[in-house]
């Protein structure tokens, strides 16, 4: 467990660091424009920055309470649709009156995107509407099969792989699927007391060629198929999340070098009472 043998007011720091960072680079990956000083100041504050709009500073604030909202899904042993739907809810901040997208449901028609790779133009489409409910069980099948399996770091970044592939190939919501997939395929990590794979914003172009690269080799689950298909591109997108993983991993390795040096200092001027000191 990366928060063992922190002291209390270490581990609430770390805590907040990983979740202004996470908030941060997931929403920039969506287009949000406040920087990582800003949202770590909309968050702490409550306060809004001038010149950035309201929808960027709702983004912010309804993704660290989803956020908060899956610390406490470690605790748990099954996540159910409903959890992904309460999710879904926080990270889609906007009031949209349109039944056919609905806010806390799988999604009521068809999406897809546009990619550019290699010069060449792509439609890719997305699982159809249809057989979202059923691939999405199957979903939460293999998502609750890795957080009661899963514990080395090497099995953890394969599961993070399988989720995030498999949830943004299907693309179950009619928006903040990249968000939830961010989110939700974290949690066998941050169960087997990991700190979250975060990507970061700056490697947006190369997140989104190795998914397209992906789901272009292997097509998108459907009833007939596997949810994620291993190979070269499945790889490749692995590899890329464990480099973006060396975020929070840095982050975690600050606050216990703190922590070493805190006791160090405190056995080096006060040895009769450092067995005393408590380190939490």
């Amino acid at each position: 467990m990366f928060l063992e043998g922190l002291d209390e007011d270490i581990r609430i720091n770390i805590l907040e660091q990983l979740r202004v960072l996470w908030t941060h680079t997931s929403t920039a990956l969506e287009g949000n424009t406040l920087s990582l000083g800003e949202t770590a100041f909309v968050l702490a504050e409550g306060l809004t920055i001038s010149g950035k709009s309201l929808k960027d500073h709702k983004d912010i604030e309804g993704h660290a309470r989803a956020v908060d909202v899956l610390r406490t899904l470690t605790a748990r042993d099954e996540i159910t649709e409903a959890d992904l739907f309460d999710l879904h809810r926080l990270v889609i901040t906007d009031q949209i009156l349109d039944v056919y997208k609905p806010t806390g449901d799988w999604k009521r028609e068809n999406n897809s995107t546009n990619i550019t790779l290699h010069d060449r133009q792509n439609i890719i489409e997305y699982s159809n509407h249809w057989e979202v409910r059923e691939l999405m069980k199957r979903w939460l099948e293999l998502l609750n099969q890795e957080i009661t399996s899963a514990r080395e770091r090497h099995d953890l970044l394969n599961s993070y792989t399988r989720l995030h592939l498999s949830f943004v190939s299907i693309h179950p919501f009619w928006d903040g699927n990249g968000r939830i997939a961010r989110l939700i395929a974290n949690l066998p990590c941050l169960k087997a007391g990991y700190p979250p794979i975060i990507i970061a914003k700056e490697n947006r172009y190369e997140y989104i060629v190795s998914l397209a690269e992906y789901q272009l080799a292997h097509g998108v689950p459907s009833r007939t198929t596997e949810l994620v298909q291993e190979g070269v591109q499945f790889q490749t997108f692995s590899d890329f999340c464990q480099r973006n993983w060396s975020l929070s991993l840095e982050l975690v390795e600050q606050a216990q070098a703190i922590q070493r040096n805190r006791k160090e200092t405190a056995e080096k001027h006060h040895p009769e009472q450092s067995s005393a000191v408590r380190f939490s």
